[in-house]
C-alpha cells in the first residue's frame, strides 16, 4: 500500500504503460484518475480529452481536485510515435508539429496546470515519460519523437530543480523499447528493422509494460523521496552497451 489514499492522475492511461501503471497504482492503494484521448474505463475517474488543448487540461485538474479533494501524483505519459515521423529528410512539418504537440506540449500543459494542485496538497511527485532516445542517437531516426523526448527530459530537470524546496519532485522516466501492441505491430511489419534494434539490448528482449510500471511506482512513492530532477533509465542496459552478448 505504498500509495494509500494518494490521488494519481495518469495520462495515456489506455495504452500499455499507462494501463499497467494504473493497475499497479490501484494495487498499491492509489485513487487513480485515468486520462486518454480514447474512450476507456481506467481508474476511479475515467476521462477522455485532448491533452494538447490548454482549456481541456486546465479543466481536467480543476475537476479532479473538485471531485477528489487533492492531487498527489502526476504521471504524464501520453505520447505518439507515428510512422510518418522518420528521417529529418523525409518528415514533413505537419508530422513534426503533430508529434511535438502530443509528446511535449501536453506534458508542459499537464505540469503547468497540475503542479499548482500538488503544491496545495503540500507536495507530490511528477513523472514525465521521456525515452532512452533522449540520451542517445539512432540511425533509424524518428526525428520529432526523439526531439520531443529530449524536450521532456530537459523540462523535467528544470521543474525538479525549481520546485524541490516546495516539496514537488519531478523526474523523467526513460524506458527502453517496451513490448506493447503498438511496438509488436511496428516490428511485425519489418522483421529486419526489428532485429536491427533488438541486437543492441543486452538482455535480448524488450521490457514488459509492468516492469516500467514498477519503476513509475517507485518514483511516485515516498521510497524515492531523494530522487529528483533526473533521467530514470529502465532500458535493460541498452544505453550502457557497446557490444552485447552473443
Amino acid at each position: 500500500m505504498r500509495l494509500a489514499g494518494k490521488v494519481c492522475v495518469i495520462t495515456g492511461a489506455a495504452g500499455g504503460i499507462g494501463s499497467s501503471t494504473a493497475a499497479v497504482f490501484e494495487r498499491e492503494g492509489a485513487i487513480v484518475v485515468g486520462v486518454d484521448v480514447l474512450e476507456h474505463s481506467i481508474g476511479e475517474l475515467s476521462l477522455s480529452l485532448d491533452l494538447t488543448l490548454e482549456s481541456a487540461v486546465a479543466g481536467l485538474y480543476e475537476r479532479v481536485h473538485a471531485e477528489l479533494g487533492r492531487i498527489d501524483v502526476l504521471f504524464n505519459n501520453a505520447g505518439i510515435s507515428p510512422t510518418d515521423d522518420a528521417s529529418v529528410l523525409d518528415t514533413d512539418l505537419e508530422a513534426w508539429e503533430r508529434v511535438q504537440s502530443t509528446n511535449l506540449r501536453s506534458v508542459f500543459l499537464c505540469c503547468k496546470h497540475g503542479i499548482p494542485f500538488l503544491l496545495q496538497s503540500g507536495g507530490g511527485s511528477v513523472i514525465n515519460t521521456a525515452s532512452f532516445v533522449s540520451l542517445m542517437g539512432s540511425a533509424t531516426s524518428q526525428i520529432s519523437y526523439t526531439a520531443s523526448k529530449g524536450g521532456v527530459l530537459a523540462l523535467s530537470r528544470e521543474l525538479g530543480v525549481e520546485f524541490a524546496k516546495r516539496g514537488v519532485r519531478v523526474n523523467a522516466l526513460c524506458p527502453g523499447p517496451v513490448d506493447t501492441p503498438l511496438l509488436r505491430e511496428l516490428y511485425a511489419s519489418d522483421p529486419v528493422e526489428a532485429q536491427r534494434r533488438m541486437v543492441h539490448v543486452p538482455m535480448g528482449r524488450f521490457a514488459q509494460a509492468e516492469e516500467i510500471a514498477n519503476a513509475v511506482l517507485f518514483l511516485a512513492s515516498d521510497e524515492s523521496s531523494y530522487v529528483n530532477a533526473t533521467s530514470f533509465l529502465v532500458d535493460g542496459g541498452l544505453t550502457g552497451a557497446y557490444t552485447t552478448p552473443l
